[in-house]
């Protein structure tokens, strides 16, 4: 019910971080890590243009990147991985991005969330990142049980849905949450999948308490 509805009101949901190839999106989610997509839609341009590359972001220092991304969150960190990133990629990889997953999180500043993202994405593979949003909304509406890490839920949600699904999927749950399934007080008065909510539901009985 949940996947019907998403299909008939969102057929058409991606990123929202702006990129032209799989190099740009992998430096704008490495940014996004505890930070919005508007921030580092604002950011990541400047950033990308001196180094529009990875052979180019690998010959920096991550002094030089900092100046760049001072105003993401943890920026000391992220010129690291950046630079890190992008040496490794070109060693290791000849500059063109792996899309397994297990490659993926061989490169620097990547985790699973940030290489299943690349996977789903940009090689469209069966592969769920579960952010802050997705795992609060799976566990709100009852799509994952119990779940207390994101890989638990991301093994659920994948049990379930189809795997030419998984790729949207990820970026329903997600835009689900960060506009309608918001962390303090969700929007469930105008929520299209209140019917099928195990959240609301309890909401609905405390009222009839």
């Amino acid at each position: 019910m949940v996947i019907g509805w998403f299909k008939a009101n969102m057929p058409v949901a991606e990123t929202e971080l702006h990129y032209t190839n799989p190099y740009e999106l992998l430096v704008a989610v490495i940014l996004s890590a505890q930070c919005t997509d508007k921030r580092v839609n604002i950011v990541a341009p400047e950033l990308l243009k001196r180094f529009p590359t990875p052979e180019k972001l690998a010959d920096a220092e991550p002094d030089e990147v900092f100046e760049y991304i001072r105003s993401i969150s943890y920026p000391n960190n992220k010129a690291k991985h950046l630079v890190g990133m992008a040496r490794k990629l070109v060693e290791d990889f000849q500059g063109v991005m792996p899309s397994e997953v297990e490659q993926l999180v061989t490169l620097p500043g990547v985790g699973r969330k940030t290489a299943n993202v690349i996977a789903s994405v940009v090689f469209n593979k069966p592969a769920l990142a579960v952010d802050t949003h997705v795992f609060r909304v799976a566990a709100r509406i009852g799509l994952s049980s119990r779940a207390k890490t994101p890989l638990e839920t991301e093994r659920q949600l994948i049990a379930f849905i189809p795997d030419e699904l998984i790729p949207i999927a990820h970026h329903w749950l997600i835009l689900h949450g960060r506009y309608v399934c918001v962390a303090r007080k969700p929007k469930c008065a105008s929520c299209g999948i209140q019917s099928f909510c195990a959240y609301y539901e309890k909401e609905l009985k405390k009222i009839a308490v």
